[in-house]
């Protein structure tokens, strides 16, 4: 497994990159209210990104259809915007990579819409929660198996179970580089590569209500839990500069 350390000009480069994307996904928050459906949400983030001298890198990927991933209450990740109408009671998850100049970012969030239940309300407090905590834990010289029980302990001492299949990544002049850092451990954590200064990767803990089942439904993208629960989604860009963990996707 090769995992690129970057330079402090190519930090600088994937931070401008994921800036945009910390400002799409708070433009798409801005805008998701009760009444707009999905396609004007994608609409507005793509010409946002656009007008960002970037480009939406999540379009075209894999044969993605639209610019970025909108995935509502029981949709974990991958959601594909549509006609959809948001309705008081919801929960959107907003996934978004953009591209700048070769350099790749990528960030999400989940929220609420109106008036949710206070078990939602508990859901996406505890997907941030992880993802705050996880990234406060980082230490250079820990294994990424490491990081991933750490994930796992998390979610499962949260309440919730993490959706299996999915994970964080390594990101840089590809959207998904090594390594692959799931929120769960199935192997000894004492194994693998270790974190080094210079590495670029995205931590995105998935937390599901009963079942961490992946089912994938008939548009061949959006995944949800077996249990048909609601699901909650948070992702940051992470570097490690001086010995430490630095959000890059927030401004």
């Amino acid at each position: 497994m090769s995992i690129a350390l970057r330079s402090k000009k190519e930090i600088d480069l994937l931070h401008r990159s994921n800036i945009i994307v910390a400002r799409a996904l708070q433009e798409v928050k801005k805008n998701a209210k009760i009444g707009i459906n999905l396609d004007e949400l994608d609409k507005i983030a793509e010409d946002f990104i656009l007008s960002s001298d970037a480009r939406p890198s999540f379009k075209g990927l894999y044969g993605f259809p639209k610019a970025i991933c909108l995935s509502v209450n029981n949709v974990i990740i991958h959601g594909i915007p549509n006609s959809y109408k948001l309705k008081n009671g919801d929960i959107l998850g907003v996934d978004i990579g953009v591209e700048c100049g070769g350099w790749y970012g990528d960030g999400a969030i989940t929220f609420e819409i109106g008036n949710i239940q206070d078990s939602d309300k508990k859901l996406i407090s505890a997907s941030s929660f992880v993802l705050d905590s996880a990234i406060e834990q980082i230490k250079i010289g820990m294994r990424f198996k490491e990081l991933s029980g750490i994930l796992q302990e998390l979610i499962i001492d949260s309440g919730f179970v993490p959706l299996r299949g999915f994970c964080g990544h390594g990101i840089g002049r590809k959207p998904h580089e090594e390594p692959e850092i799931p929120n769960f451990i199935d192997t000894s954590i004492m194994q693998g590569p270790k974190i080094k200064n210079g590495m670029v990767f995205c931590i995105e803990p998935m937390i599901c209500q009963k079942s961490g089942k992946p089912k994938i439904l008939d548009d061949k993208w959006s995944v949800v839990s077996e249990d048909g629960l609601n699901g909650s989604h948070h992702e940051h860009t992470i570097a490690m500069i001086d010995n430490k963990a630095v959000i890059l996707s927030q401004f």
